[in-house]
């Protein structure tokens, strides 16, 4: 598994409109670039993302050789633990399937659930279940915090994690990733730019789309703070952006050097950048084959979060 994949959350909706070549174009280049990793959900655009994943596959004759990951849960209303049950639970995996054009989901993964799901054996029972019914390969969760990552790889069927972890989201190499490791637990890292601060490429006056989450959901309105820049006040942001510039390397943009950041935490398996421009999805794989940064610009990254960064963030996730 290459460890730049395909994060799809921006083919699927809460960016602004996405058209359906568009999000057939995106997944093209990823493949052309070498990615084989793609990971989706069932709420992305209700099913727009996993049917043009499907698509491209198809059209491109290449399931075989691709990895794609789903999560299910945040269709249930109310989103409430009881509900990451059996019944539910197949319900959404049998649509996933036919979305996906395949018998058996190749990784599923929980999506965000509550706390108290961490807690509950059955849900995690019914995703053995799954398993065994053969519709689900391997399974997983997407989490909101350090703790739930910690609770959820107590349980056997869990393999992978998938984290937010950014130069903005430094809490998970403290205690997690050693227990992944020690656990041989897969690190999938998401929201790796913050969406779109650690781009470099995002201006203090810049106005996002109504239907744009970094519109929608700077308090957490809509869904959990931390998904949205980091859980990061923008104007902090900004101004950790402007001190980082000084130390992105030379023939390597800020959102290369933050993503290379990531993968020079050797807990981490692979990271998930989104983007429906074709040249981000190229340049975003390239840093796959580019050298580690090195120990001054990594502790500049430190300095500039202690700074900028910990007080608002750290201890909140």
């Amino acid at each position: 598994m290459t460890d730049v994949g395909l994060g799809t959350w921006n083919i699927g909706g809460d960016w602004g409109d996405v058209s359906a070549e568009e999000g057939r174009e995106t997944i093209r280049s990823a493949l052309d670039a070498g990615v084989d990793f793609i990971d989706t959900a069932d709420v992305y655009g209700d099913g727009f993302s996993e049917q043009r994943i499907a698509e491209v596959l198809d059209e491109r004759g290449v399931r075989d050789e691709v990895t794609v990951a789903t999560k299910a849960g945040r269709r249930l209303d109310p989103h409430t633990a009881d509900r990451y049950n059996y019944d539910n639970l197949s319900e959404h995996v049998d649509r996933s399937r036919e979305y996906l054009g395949t018998e058996t989901l190749e990784l599923l993964q929980l999506h965000c659930p509550p706390t108290d799901a961490y807690y509950q054996p059955e849900t995690f029972d019914a995703l053995s279940r799954l398993q065994d019914e053969g519709k689900v390969a391997h399974c997983g969760v997407s989490v909101e915090r350090v703790e739930e990552a910690l609770k959820a790889i107590e349980y056997p069927e869990i393999e992978t994690v998938q984290i937010i972890f950014n130069m903005f989201r430094q809490r998970p190499a403290e205690r997690f990733f050693e227990e992944a490791k020690r656990r041989d637990i897969g690190v999938i890292v998401r929201v790796p730019l913050a969406s779109g601060l650690l781009t470099g490429k995002l201006s203090r006056d810049m106005e996002f789309p109504e239907n744009d989450h970094r519109n929608f959901n700077i308090e957490g309105e809509a869904f959990d703070r931390g998904e949205t820049f980091a859980g990061l006040p923008v104007d902090a942001g900004f101004d950790a952006v402007d001190e980082l510039r000084e130390h992105v390397p030379e023939r390597m943009t800020m959102a290369q050097m933050a993503l290379r950041w990531i993968l020079d935490h050797d807990a981490v398996s692979t990271v998930i950048p989104g983007s429906t421009s074709p040249d981000h999805v190229r340049a975003n794989a390239a840093v796959s084959e580019m050298a580690p940064l090195s120990n001054q610009v990594h502790g500049a990254v430190r300095d500039i979060y202690e700074e900028y960064v910990f007080e608002d963030v750290h201890h909140r996730w």
